[in-house]
């Protein structure tokens, strides 16, 4: 069953339970100016699809990491929107922009988090306090709440930690995840807390 929320007026999550995975996955949704960009979209239902359409054209589809194609090609194939993806992906998506370090995509900045899982990438966007939005590196569901990637997902959890460290010279107080409820308030806080040093 799909849970679908609108955190603010610019941003909606929906997320399911994957048991395959053994954990929830959640998609996110940025509309501004009109258009969307869906981040790592899983399928929805037809009437959360109209309450999705009623936000804007579906511009942009980011996938942030190796794992996350998802739904992204049924979403392609009903809105041709374009896709920005890690080269990992590039034999499942053939007309992809592949994402690198610092390219704008729509109104978000790709980061490269070195160590996650392959490919893995944040997304920035300044306005409105600032947020994030994470693939794997981060994660926010019970019972492990706010925490890194657990080290036996990683490539290299050094390296990821230090990646991270990176996200602290931005401003943001919210961060959005693949896997977990988003936070809303105090995330730059929160993120500084949680890395060590």
């Amino acid at each position: 069953m799909i849970e679908f929320c609108r955190v603010s007026p610019a941003f909606v999550v929906w997320y399911t339970y994957d048991p395959t995975v053994k954990a929830d996955l959640f998609s996110t949704a940025f509309s501004a100016r009109n258009e969307l960009t869906l981040v790592d979209p899983i399928a929805l239902p037809a009437p959360y699809c109209t309450e999705l359409d009623s936000l804007g054209r579906v511009a942009n589809i980011v996938v942030t990491n190796a794992n996350h194609l998802r739904d992204t090609l049924k979403f392609a194939r009903t809105y041709s929107p374009s896709i920005f993806a890690p080269s990992e992906l590039n034999a499942e998506l053939t007309h992809n922009h592949t994402l690198s370090d610092s390219l704008q995509v729509g109104p978000f900045r790709a980061i490269k988090i070195d160590g996650a899982a392959d490919g893995e990438f944040a997304l920035y966007h300044t306005d409105d306090g600032g947020t994030l939005i994470v693939g794997d590196a981060l994660i926010n569901f019970e019972p492990h709440g706010f925490d890194l990637l657990p080290q036996k997902y990683c490539t290299n959890q050094k390296r990821m930690i230090r990646s991270l460290r990176r996200l602290l010279d931005f401003d943001f107080n919210r961060i959005f995840f693949a896997h977990g409820n988003p936070i809303v308030t105090r995330a730059r806080e929160r993120l500084a807390s949680l890395l060590p040093s």
